[in-house]
């Protein structure tokens, strides 16, 4: 039953293939590589939880914590992430889904990257969701676990969170080793969060328009 609970609603993580864009934006290489440790510490902490047979809640199509969560953190290298992803990977119906709500977008409402009950930039979501696994029982309707019963939330393996962020502070100027070591035990990078709530989400939308303005005189 955890087998099966496993290999429905986490896959085996696969590194992120965007090689041709990190040509183009060198700033992607750390992001990818620092989402792939962070994938594999909650593969490895998933699996250490289910050998003690609890039973994985998250699924498919379940958003309930992209609905309930009043303060998402994500960091400055993430928003660029997300930023660039949206302007220049999503298209169709769904990219004008999705540039309507960020234009509406209003703080304390559902993630505003949350379409038919899926997150739309799934591939760069922010380590907080990567991160955020239940077990034992789906999440009742506007249930946050994490304060009606933490002891069912995953805890992650902080080697591996500590790993992506060391792997993330060239981005911010850090390029020497034991400087960033030291940040890493200071906490220091930690100053930098903001929430996906209380952003101006209304500017992505705008930059929408103009990569589709570009586009289309191309």
């Amino acid at each position: 039953m955890g087998k099966l609970n496993f290999s429905l609603a986490y896959r085996k993580p696969e590194k992120l293939s965007f090689d041709d864009d990190i040509r183009i934006h060198p700033w992607l290489i750390y992001l990818v590589e620092a989402y792939f440790i962070i994938d594999k510490g909650v593969s490895v902490a998933i699996g250490a939880e289910l050998k003690k047979k609890r039973i994985l809640a998250c699924k498919n199509k379940c958003s309930n914590c992209c609905k309930t969560h009043k303060d998402i953190p994500v960091y400055p290298l993430e928003l660029v992430g997300i930023s660039w992803y949206v302007v220049e990977k999503i298209s169709g119906e769904k990219r004008s889904l999705l540039k309507r709500q960020l234009m509406d977008y209003e703080k304390d409402k559902p993630c505003p990257f949350l379409i038919d009950d899926s997150c739309i930039i799934h591939p760069m979501r922010p380590i907080a969701c990567r991160q955020f696994i239940v077990f034992n029982k789906p999440c009742g309707v506007n249930e946050d676990p994490y304060y009606t019963r933490k002891q069912d939330v995953l805890i992650p393996y902080k080697r591996y969170t500590d790993e992506a962020f060391f792997i993330m502070l060239p981005f911010y100027g850090v390029r020497d080793e034991d400087e960033r070591r030291r940040i890493i035990e200071k906490g220091s990078m930690h100053v930098m969060v903001k929430t996906i709530q209380t952003c101006n989400w209304k500017t992505l939308a705008e930059k929408m328009d103009e990569f589709d303005l570009k586009s289309s005189k191309r």
